[in-house]
């Protein structure tokens, strides 16, 4: 493990750096981001390949964190990446939780061009447009990866991905399945269907139930998820191939777009097994 001689603090170059991480700007200017937890950073180490290289750049961790995660020292050892042991207001500064679990990695970011998706032949993809809360974003990115999707795709005015609070709701995931950043609506479901996807738009106005038969979830799809508050513009719902309505058997107005996701994508699963 690469180790640096000195002693860290809040006024450091590098820990100046990767808290200006926490600013999204910055975060697109330097392609890079922070992962917090013991978790997110063991899944960042094993990310990239065989060789496991290049996802990682340094690891920021109390003294105390470090004797407890013996696996992550190791890891960091493997691949030489730098690992400083900072005081706990060093890693506090990094952070934006009430109770830090002691450790955060800079990562360099990982998402991919859509094409490059594409070439994979995926069949079952999430496109998230316009969502605007990280909470959901790393939620869903969680349950495609749970799911097995082959991975998540985010368009439009979505919340950034690599949003603090997104990469801890994501609890490692984001680094099991490919991720895509693609601002253009039309051209991103354009390109799915050409791939031979069909759109499903996830919409409690549907014109087709989730559990209705004539529903082919074992087809390749992409299931479209909209904006928390007011869902898929008109022209975008009109993009799809269908507007899928998740019934509510009770008397709740409507799910959460994470419940709602789950749903879609743990039925669309289950057809696929079957």
């Amino acid at each position: 493990m690469a180790s640096t001689p000195e002693q860290l603090t809040v006024r450091s170059g590098r820990v100046k750096h990767a808290r200006r991480l926490a600013t999204r700007a910055f975060r697109a200017e330097q392609r890079e981001f922070l992962a917090e937890g013991p978790q997110a950073v063991r899944e960042a180490l094993a990310h990239g390949g065989a060789d496991h290289r290049g996802t990682v750049i340094e690891v920021f961790a109390t003294s105390e964190a470090t004797d407890q995660h013996d696996d992550l020292v190791t890891a960091a050892r493997r691949d030489e990446v730098v690992w400083h042991v900072v005081a706990p207001d060093v890693l506090d500064a990094l952070t934006d939780t009430v109770a830090p679990q002691g450790v955060v990695a800079r990562c360099a970011m990982v998402d991919r061009p859509l094409k490059a998706l594409l070439d994979r032949s995926p069949t079952f993809l999430v496109v998230c447009a316009d969502i605007r809360d990280p909470g959901n974003a790393g939620a869903v990115i969680r349950c495609a990866d749970a799911a097995g999707a082959d991975g998540v795709v985010f368009t439009g005015d979505s919340v950034d991905p690599y949003n603090p609070k997104s990469v801890r709701a994501t609890v490692g995931s984001l680094f099991h399945l490919p991720l895509v950043i693609d601002r253009d609506v039309e051209g991103t479901l354009a390109a799915l269907q050409s791939a031979g996807l069909q759109v499903l738009a996830a919409d409690g106005a549907g014109d087709v139930d989730l559990f209705d038969p004539s529903l082919d979830l074992a087809a390749p799809t992409a299931w479209l998820m909209g904006n928390e508050a007011w869902g898929l513009p008109e022209a975008t719902r009109g993009r799809a191939d269908h507007v899928v309505a998740v019934p509510i058997f009770g008397r709740a107005e409507s799910l959460n777009l994470a419940t709602a996701a789950a749903v879609c994508l743990y039925t669309t699963a289950r057809s696929r097994l079957s």
